[in-house]
This record gives structure tokens, sequence and C-alpha cells, in this order.
């Protein structure tokens, strides 16, 4: 089973005027940043907004991506819905489509205690059987669930193609902690941008980053001097990484990744899907120029 490494884009959605998927402009996307040199590709997360599409959009989503990325780099899809039917069923999805694998968000909203987590996992193993990698995905500070390290390990135990986990809260004590799971045997990566190299030291294997969107250049700069083993240059560029992060927000806006495409010529519009809203324009043309130098 294929696992995640490296620099992993979570993906952003691109939307036509009239607010539906723009394929064209995810095609883009995808080769823009396989060009740039990103290891691997995770459409419809929480950059991808996710929660805002619909059942059929999310499989067309996949479908795109997995299609023009033909086989260059791994595709992982996003399947965490706020069912497990949906999730099961994006699941089985990614599977027929030919996805490398899939990622899971915990439940969201509803406060779960971890037998409701550790079903909702085994539910959606199920739905593709035990050869179909998946990696646990957890973000408390936007789901309101959690997953301890000790229910971590009590999901690898019980569903073996569960390779892993995303974990985006920055709490290196507790990646620590993941990268202990299946007696080292599990395949941990990081969200937040800035822990890109700190995890990489610990031994993660890859950082899950929604800034190497727009901006992979980077990302995929630390991960090249980590590969061929000058730590001191990798640490030195994540010092560019992580100004580049504070400037593109630090993925709290995904307006801001949308624009930033956009004038980069990757995708036609910057359109996000209500609530959400894109960027003011004064704020938009400040945060393009701010850019220029690390281009």
């Amino acid at each position: 089973m294929k696992t995640m490494y490296g620099v992993i884009n979570a993906m952003t959605t691109p939307f036509n005027e009239d607010g539906s998927i723009d394929i064209e402009s995810l095609k883009r996307q995808v080769n823009f940043l396989i060009d740039k040199g990103v290891n691997c590709l995770y459409p419809l997360g929480t950059t991808g907004e996710m929660y805002l599409l619909s059942t059929a959009e999310r499989k067309l989503v996949a479908e795109t991506v997995v299609k023009e990325a033909a086989h260059r780099v791994i595709v992982y899809i996003h399947v965490g819905a706020m069912t497990t039917a949906e999730a099961c069923e994006l699941a089985a999805h990614a599977k027929s489509i030919g996805a490398d694998g899939i990622g899971a968000v915990t439940p969201s909203y509803f406060g779960c205690q971890d037998r409701f987590i550790e079903q909702y996992y085994r539910d959606i193993c199920t739905a593709v059987g035990p050869d179909f990698p998946l990696y646990l995905y957890s973000i408390p500070q936007c789901s309101g669930n959690d997953i301890s390290a000790a229910l971590a390990e009590r999901i690898a135990a019980a569903c073996p193609n569960v390779v892993g986990i995303k974990y985006s809260y920055p709490d290196m004590v507790r990646v620590l902690q993941y990268l202990r799971v299946r007696g080292g045997n599990f395949s941990v990566l990081v969200g937040p941008d800035k822990l890109f190299v700190a995890g990489l030291a610990c031994g993660v294997k890859g950082v899950v980053s929604g800034i190497a969107g727009p901006m992979p250049e980077p990302f995929v700069a630390v991960y090249q001097a980590w590969q061929a083993g000058d730590y001191a240059k990798a640490a030195k560029l994540q010092e560019i990484a992580c100004d580049v992060t504070d400037l593109l927000r630090g993925g709290s806006d995904m307006a801001v990744f949308k624009e930033m495409l956009r004038r980069r010529g990757i995708v036609k519009t910057a359109v996000m899907r209500k609530p959400l809203l894109e960027l003011l324009p004064e704020d938009a043309e400040q945060l393009w120029q701010k850019l220029q130098q690390y281009l």
C-alpha cells in the first residue's frame, strides 16, 4: 500500500463564477503542483471546502484529480463527512476511480466518545476492504474531536489498512506519541506548515500543506534539501516557508490561497462558496505585492 510523503498539497477547489466546479482550473492546478515538485496531492479536505460541496461535486473533483495526475504522483482523496454513510460512499468511490488511498477527518461538531470514533473508522475501512490504505485525520481545533495516541493504536490494531495519521494541531509531544503507534510502523504527517522540518527530524514522513498550493516552491526546496542530507540548509529554507506561511495567514482563510492561485494564472477565479467570501480587493493587492519577493 502506498503512503504519502514529502510535500503533500491540501488542494483548493476552484469554482466558476456561477459557483460550479471549475474543472479546467482544477486540471491546471494538478499540473502546476506536479511541475513544481510536489510529492502527493490531497484534495477535498479542509482547504478544499469539503463540507460546502455536495457528494456529487466531491466525486467530480476526485475523479478529475486522479485522472489528470495519471499516476505521476500519489493521490489520496479526503472522504471524511458529516455522516458515516456519506464517508463510506466517498471512500468506495475513491477506490473505484483508482486513487492511491483515502484520508478521513474525525466526526465533526458533535462530541464523540472514543468508541464512536473507532466505529466510524471501522465502518470506512469495511467500505473499502483491508487492502486499501486510509489515513486518520485529527484537527481538533476545527472538528471538536481528537484522536489520542491510545485511540490511534486501537484503531490501527483493528484496521490493518489504517496506515497513518495526519495531525493538524501544533503539538509535537503528541506527534512523538503517534510515531510509536504499531511499533513505529505508522506514517505520521503534520498539518502545521511551520513544523515540516521539526517533524522530519523526529521521523514524520511529510507535511500536508495548504500553503503549498499557491506557494509550493519553499516547501519543495525544504524537502529536497532534507533528502540531500543538508539539514542546515533545510532549516534555513524552513524559515522562508514560515515567512510565506505567515504572509498567507497560516491557512486560516482559504480565499487567500485562491486569490494567489488566480494571480499566478493557475485558476480562473477566486470564488468562494458561501458563507465563505472572497478577499477584499485592497487586501488581495497588498498580499500579492508582499508575495513578490518569494516568487
